[in-house]
């Protein structure tokens, strides 16, 4: 008897708790069936804990990963059959989502940068040479014959004015002319009382006849003013050359003889120079008139001088594949020499809109794709529509917004770890040509035990 109440004492407790504890269960609603017939009791009895890069690593409670230190997702009951849930559907998302560890990063070498608006400015290296500016050169002739009879000038390179003269010819039919000039205006002197007026208009008439023959030697008015205050002819003509500049050339000797037309002098104005520029026949299309132009030259030492392109030849070069084009500028200074060897650049702005680096896309061959950091250590793949690409920049047309954070450098490894775990970018195996950036040690964690994982 005394064995009986031993054993009925504490199954009547036992029965007391239970049926207070299943009554509480009750009341909170633990035995209500959801859409699929299952209570929240077989809910919170089936809910495992996963890690979403090592799948195998079941746990019954949340924590880390013991092999990379990740936060452990509940896993999915993929026997639901039905609908899945919001929160099932998000932790089936994160499963396309890469997490990096401060370690992983660091030894990985990833590096993050934030999408901006900037202006994508296309280079063009062209390779060019100085020339003369052919509207800024002249050439000395002697306008009638005769024997030169003193030269300014007598070395290439010297400068001369325009002011001043760079030689003087004798010549007797320009004696013969002036003579013919102080003539005809003592005869328009004497005309002038005349009382009939034809008389009168042809003594003006003589005096501008001869006046327009000394012009056609190339006397000048201020030397037919001199010569008419004189009263008497010049034996030497001075000759002007018609603008200021550099000697050149030198064509003509002191004491010799020269006929009409004969160039004594070449001239030219190096305050201005062109600069032809040999551009490849695939940057053509990019170059317009207009356009400003940085030229370097080893003259300069590292400073640059700027320029605007004035003309583009219409023809091309078959050997070289270039097509020409000029640039003017000013020579300060003088540094810049005629068939001096120079490069020029020439920037185009092509586009304005979101540009990363190169190295942030990663090209399937069926589309591009970039991981952007959407939390500390969170790396989660987006596809883009790219444009422009200049260099190492490329613009994004979509896909992505200002501010975002993309990864530029160790984006291939976070494409593997993703591949590893079944992510969204599982189309990612012919990367550079098939080839996988290696995957990064694991960090070290505690020693893994057999025992955190349920096969």
């Amino acid at each position: 008897m005394a064995l009986n109440k031993k054993i009925a004492i504490p199954v009547l407790i036992l029965t007391v708790v239970a049926a207070v504890g299943g009554g509480w269960l009750y009341k909170n609603g633990w035995f209500d069936k959801d859409g699929h017939g299952h209570s929240r009791l077989e809910h919170e009895v089936k809910q495992l804990y996963t890690c979403p890069m090592h799948p195998f690593i079941i746990k019954d409670k949340p924590g880390t990963c013991p092999i990379c230190g990740m936060e452990l997702i509940k896993k999915v009951d993929g026997a639901a059959g039905g609908a899945q849930s919001t929160e099932q559907k998000q932790q089936a998302d994160m499963l396309g989502h890469v997490s990096l560890s401060p370690t992983q990063r660091i030894m990985a070498n990833v590096a993050t940068v934030a999408v901006k608006q900037s202006t994508l400015n296309k280079e063009i290296n062209a390779v060019g040479i100085v020339q003369y500016d052919q509207s800024r050169q002249a050439k000395v002739t002697a306008w009638i014959a005769g024997r030169i009879d003193q030269l300014h000038v007598n070395t290439v390179g010297a400068f001369v004015s325009k002011d001043k003269p760079v030689a003087e010819i004798y010549s007797p039919d320009l004696l013969a002319t002036q003579q013919e000039y102080l003539l005809a205006v003592r005869s328009r002197d004497q005309l002038k009382s005349s009382t009939i007026a034809s008389i009168a208009q042809n003594g003006e008439g003589l005096v501008a006849s001869a006046k327009q023959r000394l012009m056609l030697f190339g006397v000048k008015e201020s030397q037919i003013a001199e010569l008419e205050k004189a009263g008497k002819p010049n034996i030497r003509l001075s000759i002007y050359t018609p603008l200021s500049g550099i000697v050149i050339e030198k064509l003509v000797q002191q004491g010799q003889y020269v006929n009409s037309g004969e160039v004594l002098f070449n001239i030219a104005d190096l305050s201005k120079v062109w600069i032809e520029i040999d551009v490849f026949e695939n940057e053509v299309p990019y170059v317009r008139v207009g356009q400003q132009v940085e030229i370097r030259s080893a003259a300069e030492h590292g400073v640059s001088s700027n320029g605007t392109i004035s003309f583009i030849y219409p023809f091309h070069d078959p050997k070289t594949h270039t097509v020409k084009a000029r640039v003017e500028m000013s020579n300060r200074g003088q540094k810049l020499k005629p068939d001096m060897f120079v490069n020029a650049i020439i920037r185009v702005p092509l586009a304005r809109g979101l540009v990363v680096p190169v190295t942030a896309v990663i090209d399937t061959g069926k589309r591009q794709v970039v991981w952007i950091e959407t939390s500390p250590g969170m790396f989660e793949p987006r596809e883009v529509q790219v444009g422009e690409r200049v260099d190492d920049k490329v613009q994004i047309i979509s896909g992505l917004k200002s501010g975002d954070k993309v990864a530029v450098s160790g984006g291939y490894l976070i494409d593997s770890e993703s591949q590893l775990k079944g992510g969204s970018s599982q189309d990612h195996s012919q990367h550079s040509g098939g080839t996988k950036a290696p995957a990064a040690p694991p960090a070290k964690k505690d020693t893994l035990k057999m025992d955190d994982m349920k096969m």
